[in-house]
């Protein structure tokens, strides 16, 4: 079992940091073709769509202060917490005013929580990141991001299938492949190794392929309401990843739409639940 100094890594919790970032059309073009849209969803002018924030704000960090998994080496922002792999676990967002392509924004980040939990698989630490978006000094968008830290891999670290939330009133089937992560990768400068160095993946971290991002999948679902719904419009969103989805399977993307909310989730191509979201709807 890896020591960890709970204590040490709580004293973490308050810590802040401020980016500022152009919210310029590259990135939403770039987004826009990797969904295959035939042309961009938002134009300089227009409201950036809910969850595209993830493509700004990005840490541009030297090879040099990158660790072995991709990732910033720990200790920076976050805690230098000492358990080998982390994910992006989920996330709560309220969008509380337009977002525009072509804005000056400002992300505001904190440290809120550090806390530990022993899972079947060994220990568990929990960071979550709250972060505030300001335009114009005007909040945004309000998003509090968990990030998990686990043990390295074991032959029970995949979590018992889970059947879908609902019946669902619509379904979208996709593959993920290399390209898509790649091109969300490059788009969200994410350099995790489990997302493109299959070796490294599989060898390393124990998973059986290339993972798919999280925020990716989120994206994803999302994505399907509004294909479903193109004029909703979404005051609030929040997901849980529930097992890693891999490349090359079928992702089974599902919804119910129910007046004023919408639940949605992803399965695996076994069936299983991949992630939970839900969406508050105006």
């Amino acid at each position: 079992m890896t020591h960890l100094d709970i204590s040490a890594l709580e004293a973490w919790v308050g810590r802040q940091e401020s980016r500022e970032d152009v919210i310029s059309p590259g990135p939403a073009a770039g987004l826009s073709a990797t969904l295959d849209y035939g042309s961009p969803r938002a134009r300089v002018g227009e409201p950036l769509p809910p969850l595209w924030h993830w493509l700004y704000f990005l840490p541009a960090l030297p090879a040099s202060e990158l660790g072995e998994d991709g990732h910033a080496r720990r200790g920076g922002f976050l805690p230098p917490v000492t358990l080998p792999r982390r994910m992006w676990a989920g996330s709560r967002i309220r969008f509380e005013s337009p977002l525009r392509v072509g804005d000056q924004a400002r992300r505001d980040s904190t440290i809120a929580s550090v806390s530990h939990k022993q899972g079947s698989a060994g220990d568990l630490v929990f960071i979550t990141v709250r972060h505030r978006i300001y335009c114009n000094d005007k909040l945004a968008i309000e998003e509090e991001q968990d990030i998990v830290y686990r043990e390295a891999a074991t032959g029970n670290s995949v979590p018992k299938p889970k059947p879908a939330p609902e019946e669902a009133q619509w379904t979208r089937q996709i593959a993920p492949d290399p390209v898509l992560l790649f091109r969300y990768s490059a788009l969200t400068f994410n350099s995790h190794r489990i997302h493109y160095d299959r070796d490294y993946a599989t060898k390393v971290e124990g998973y059986p392929d290339l993972v798919v991002q999280g925020p990716l999948t989120a994206t994803l679902l999302l994505d399907s309401l509004y294909r479903e719904w193109p004029d909703a419009q979404v005051e609030g969103f929040r997901f849980r990843g529930v097992r890693p989805l891999l490349e090359g399977r079928p992702l089974l993307l599902q919804g119910r739409r129910n007046d004023r909310s919408a639940t949605l989730w992803a399965l695996d191509g076994g069936g299983a639940l991949a992630m939970k979201a839900d969406a508050r709807l105006l």
